[in-house]
Formats: structure tokens, sequence, C-alpha cells
């Protein structure tokens, strides 16, 4: 049955709008009308088998869930916003470590053959992270799935289902970049550069994300750490050509935050910006070996609320 339904959402034209109202209503009374403190005991349970400690957070995953609650800025939400970010990283490093934008729009109706180049382009949400839809050929492409997975993406929020309150109040439109795509059409190495305290402190590559899912984690000076984190480890990676700059550049970005990660990716030894995460994995992914958590947790010292 579950299976009947996502198909017809996906693959109808009208199958959103009939779905979409009971879904939102589900969802209400699933996330929204428990208080914030309540639905992250809740979810941490499900992850983790325990409530995380709020009044003295220890592990990396608990500190996450402290910063939802305590640090909550106009900031962090222009720098969750995927399109309003952009003016941030223009200021703070250039507008040459932007990916080009296409075109943006609050309309579903836009998103159709006749406003996409020629060229591979990425769509996708501003304040999403299912990673969008690709498309390489946009005469062959179903544009009914493409705006019916945008329709959902634009309903999604995630301060109501895991209490990341930069999300609260992004006004939701589409985005369309274009692709950065290797010679052999290949995407480039996704680099998610982590950041305590304005200080970098490991990096977490991922490899493959549109076929087969790897990741792997390197010290500041690209030493593997031998950690699994949601997804295997793939393939050893050489320190990329560019590393010291983009060190340079995810600093600058991280500078205004107790916690960040700074996404980049590289192209024929160029570095370009991704996006910025202010509560990776919203604090609920486990590290294996678990004692990583509390590595990564001593390391991250949390500001004084007043």
């Amino acid at each position: 049955m579950k299976e009947v339904v996502r198909k017809i959402y996906l693959e109808t034209t009208i199958g959103p709008y009939l779905i979409q109202p009971f879904y939102g209503l589900y969802n209400y009374f699933r996330f929204t009308i428990v208080s914030d403190v309540s639905r992250i005991n809740r979810e941490f349970v499900r992850n983790f088998g325990h409530k995380p400690d709020l009044v003295n957070p220890k592990t990396f995953n608990e500190k996450m869930q402290w910063l939802k609650l305590n640090d909550r800025t106009p900031l962090h939400t222009k720098c969750a916003d995927k399109f309003a970010v952009r003016e941030y990283v223009k200021e703070k490093i250039g507008e040459k470590y932007l990916i080009p934008l296409v075109f943006h729009t609050k309309k579903l109706k836009d998103i159709n053959p006749d406003n996409i180049p020629d060229y591979p382009v990425i769509i996708k949400a501003n304040h999403d992270s299912s990673g969008g839809s690709i498309i390489t050929d946009k005469r062959n492409t179903n544009w009914v799935v493409v705006r019916n997975k945008l329709y959902k993406s634009l309903h999604i929020n995630y301060y109501t289902k895991y209490k990341e309150w930069q999300y609260k109040n992004i006004k939701p439109r589409i985005i369309v970049e274009k692709l950065l795509q290797h010679q052999d059409g290949s995407i480039p190495f996704d680099y998610k550069m982590h950041y305590f305290n304005g200080e970098l402190v490991f990096i977490h590559v991922d490899l493959d994300r549109h076929t087969n899912h790897t990741r792997n984690l390197y010290d500041t000076d690209w030493n593997f750490l031998d950690i699994k984190w949601i997804y295997n480890n793939g393939r050893q990676l050489d320190k990329p050509i560019c590393f010291e700059e983009m060190k340079m550049v995810s600093k600058a970005l991280a500078q205004d935050f107790c916690y960040t990660r700074v996404d980049l990716y590289t192209l024929n030894n160029k570095v370009y910006f991704g996006e910025i995460t202010l509560h990776t994995g919203s604090g609920f992914e486990a590290f294996v070996p678990s004692e990583w958590d509390l590595k990564f947790g001593n390391m991250l010292k949390l500001p004084k609320v007043n």
C-alpha cells in the first residue's frame, strides 16, 4: 500500500495535491504539537537507545541537540537557506566560489524544459537536504516526477520534523544550478569540513552519492580515520591538490558559528562552495566505534547561555 501511495504521489499530476494535505496533517500531530525537547528526546532514543543529556551534554550528538535548542540567530537562518547563503559566501570569500546559478523561482510551473538550458543542471529546494534532481537530458526527463518531487520538498520543514530552528522561517523556493561534472560525466566528491569553535577538526567525504554511497573520514592532515558514520568506508582518496585553499575558504565561512560543516567540491583544481550545515545529521547519526562520539564531543566547546 505504501508503495502504491508513493507511486501516485510521484508519478501522477494530481497525486501531490491529493496526498500532501493528509500527510501534512499526519506530521502536524506527529511533530508540531509536541515541544522541541520532547521531539528531540524521542528521536534521540530512537537512534541511540537513551535520552540525551541536554543540561550537561558530553557527546558530539548530544551537543548538536543542545545547539539546536540554544544557539538560534538570524544568521543561522540565512546560512541554512541555499539561496540566501550565496550572499554570505560572496561577502566572506568572493563570488568565484559559487556554483553558477541558472535561475530561481517560487513557482513549480517554471520547472519545465523551456526554462532549462541544454547543459546538465541540478534542481532543488533551498531548504531541503534530499539532494535534488539531476537533469542531464531535458528532452528525456519525466517532468511530472521532477515537479512532484519538488512539491514534496517545498512542504518539508526541518524545524517541524527535527527541531532545527534555522529552517523554521525560510521561505521555500526552487533553485536551478549548473551541474558540476568531470569530463567522464561523474559527479565530484563532496568534501565536508567540520569546524568546532572556528577550527577544522575533521573532514568527511561522500563518494558516489548518486550510485553506491560510501563515506570516509580524515583528520586535518588527511590521515584516514577508521570510523564508520552511517555509510561504509569507500576507496581511499588522495589529498586534494587544492586542500590548503579548501581549508582557507571553509575556515573563513566557519568563524561565525560554534559548530558548522562547510561543504565543498573541487573540479579541475577549482574549489566550489556547496552548502553550510549547522547540525550535521541533525545530531542523530551514530559513530562506529561509538567512543568517537565522546571524543568529538570533548573537542566542541559550547557557548554560554545568557
